[in-house]
């Protein structure tokens, strides 16, 4: 199954890093089996520079990626993203081909502007609550979560959220079983509740 994660400029690290980090690491438990194919994509595929100047080489851009089954938004600093057409298009194209889309922290930002969601139950950093009931009030923003499963789309909250969403990803695409070893082996108290 292949995991694309969108990245950016000024992406919040953690919130790629620890989705990528989950998915790899739950891979890497399965003894010969791969589940899950995680990767980076950035709009160019040229070197982003998240948080903090923090420097990363996508594996891929919006041209050469293999078929995305589940699409992960990481948030960050997301207002210039979503004033780009290509990129809230790509979204949209990516979201309506694959199984499941997730978003991190204010990646809800970018899966709202690209339609996907609309009165769906949605969660966010606590900081950005209001500015995504203000820009997208048909949103049903719920606060004080880690995440919100609706099917086939979950959000995430606070920076941190995106591994419990991650875990709980892997226990609803592989198994409890294989999520509860991959927290063990990242030494991760996973929050199970949402």
């Amino acid at each position: 199954m292949n995991i694309g994660i969108y990245i950016y400029d000024n992406a919040e690290v953690l919130d790629f890093s620890g989705p990528f980090e989950v998915f790899s690491t739950a891979s890497r438990l399965c003894n010969g089996d791969t589940p899950f194919n995680v990767f980076l994509v950035s709009e160019t595929g040229n070197m982003v520079s998240a948080r903090a100047g923090y420097s990363v080489l996508p594996s891929y851009g919006f041209q050469n990626h293999p078929e995305i089954d589940v699409l992960v938004v990481s948030g960050g600093g997301h207002t210039d993203e979503m004033k780009k057409h290509h990129v809230i298009d790509w979204i949209s194209k990516q979201s309506r081909k694959a199984s499941m889309v997730a978003s991190v922290c204010t990646g809800v930002f970018l899966l709202a502007q690209a339609e996907i969601l609309n009165e769906h139950k949605v969660t966010t950093h606590w900081e950005d609550v209001a500015d995504l009931r203000k820009l997208f009030p048909r949103l049903k923003v719920v606060e004080n979560v880690r995440w919100v499963d609706e099917g086939s789309i979950i959000t995430s909250g606070v920076i941190s959220a995106g591994i419990d969403m991650s875990l709980h990803l892997v226990s609803k695409l592989h198994s409890n079983d294989l999520a509860e070893k991959t927290a063990r082996q990242m030494d991760f108290v996973w929050t199970k509740n949402a």
